[in-house]
């Protein structure tokens, strides 16, 4: 199988192109593609595949074997592949994922993509369709107790769970631990994905992730659009943040106007290779 490895600020996966191969068992591909000493080494597996409704379609896979429903570093990548390999000589294109059509807009120099922009829609509230079990009309500061302390959740959905936790610094938090206990928690029917934030100032934040399926990563791009709509409804920034994640930084804009959630951010291709399944 051919590949190609890319990475959004840290957050890794293995792309293959399916408009000239076929993975036959995704799932367990993406485990052995994943596994960091016996495999290529990533965060997952995401297909770029025909579609016949955008102009490409992503099919994503942690590195558990289970599908995920979108990746907003994972959507960039794709951009920056499916342009810089002759794919599409446009530099406007849709992309379909199961969280929805995302519409990217590349931003080239030297004739290579070197950041993208994402229309990540809407942002999603209700706790019935993020999901999370509770009988609310949103989840804003909720305080749930995980592990013997009592935590404020903030849930978002951007195509995908997520539980933003405002801490007085991440460097400090011990995620390997206590993220499972967030990510298999029974108020999340599909489990979920957790940000825990410290807030610079207005416009700036720092960010850690334990991604569903993958543990912590090194970026996640839905999880930063879900952490500054978490400060929003917070009062916590503007609608424009700088999102210090641990692989580099992501460039989130809401557009209250049109409840539209934007992110901007860069793409890298690694290296090209072929690999025995």
């Amino acid at each position: 199988m051919k590949f190609t490895k890319m990475h959004g600020c840290g957050n890794d996966y293995v792309y293959v192109n399916c408009f000239e191969e076929t993975v036959k068992n995704p799932s367990e591909t993406a485990k052995q593609v994943s596994d960091r000493h016996f495999g290529i080494g990533s965060d997952g597996l995401i297909l770029i595949c025909p579609s016949d409704k955008a102009d490409f379609r992503m099919a994503m896979y942690n590195m558990d074997g289970s599908e995920g429903k979108m990746c907003g570093n994972g959507v960039r990548c794709i951009a920056k592949y499916v342009y810089d390999h002759h794919l599409t000589d446009k530099t406007r294109i849709s992309l379909e994922t199961l969280g929805g059509i995302k519409y990217l807009d590349l931003n080239i120099k030297d004739g290579k993509v070197d950041t993208v922009t994402v229309n990540m829609g809407a942002p999603i509230l209700t706790p019935s369709k993020i999901p999370v079990s509770i009988s609310k009309d949103r989840v804003i500061n909720e305080p749930v107790e995980i592990d013997g302390n009592v935590w404020h959740l903030t849930c978002v959905s951007m195509g995908n769970p997520h539980a933003v936790v405002f801490v007085d610094d991440t460097a400090s938090l011990k995620l390997e631990h206590i993220g499972p206990l967030f990510e298999k928690h029974p108020l999340f029917p599909e489990q979920v994905n957790t940000e825990f934030v410290h807030v610079i100032d207005r416009r700036t934040v720092d960010m850690r992730v334990w991604e569903r399926g993958s543990g912590e990563t090194l970026a996640c791009g839905t999880g930063a659009c879900a952490t500054v709509m978490a400060c929003i409804l917070n009062d916590k920034t503007d609608k424009e943040v700088l999102v210090h994640l641990l692989g580099g930084d992501l460039l989130i804009r809401y557009d209250a106007e049109n409840n539209t959630v934007f992110m901007t951010g860069p793409a890298t291709e690694v290296f090209s290779g072929e690999i025995e399944l």
